[in-house]
């Protein structure tokens, strides 16, 4: 019963918020099905990217993100440079029904 409640504070208490790499990282590290998504273009994805992160790029996310995640209940985190773009991701994806979608706080810029 208690690890629910830490769960939701931890997770859930986030909505509509960003997160920081370091709550991602417990996260991912905890989660079964949990998802990476880099919505930045195959072109910086290629120059950097995160370990594990699939890139779906934020204009092909719509049509592309149901390929990779069909359950909606997932856990799916989404970065960019800023943090600009995966908030619009973040929008995109909770207006398909997906559930769970966090904003990685300033972005990949904001690591280190």
């Amino acid at each position: 019963m208690m690890f629910k409640k830490i769960k939701r504070i931890l997770y859930r208490g986030f909505e509509g918020k960003d997160i920081t790499y370091e709550t991602a990282k417990k996260i991912i590290k905890k989660e079964k099905e949990c998802y990476l998504i880099d919505v930045r273009s195959k072109q910086e994805y290629e120059e950097e990217h995160l370990n594990e992160a699939i890139n779906i790029c934020l204009y092909n996310l719509e049509r592309s993100i149901e390929k990779e995640i069909k359950n909606k209940q997932a856990i799916i985190i989404l970065y960019c440079a800023s943090g600009i773009r995966s908030k619009k991701g973040k929008e995109i994806l909770e207006n398909m029904g997906y559930k769970n979608v966090y904003s990685l706080k300033h972005g990949i810029s904001g690591i280190n």
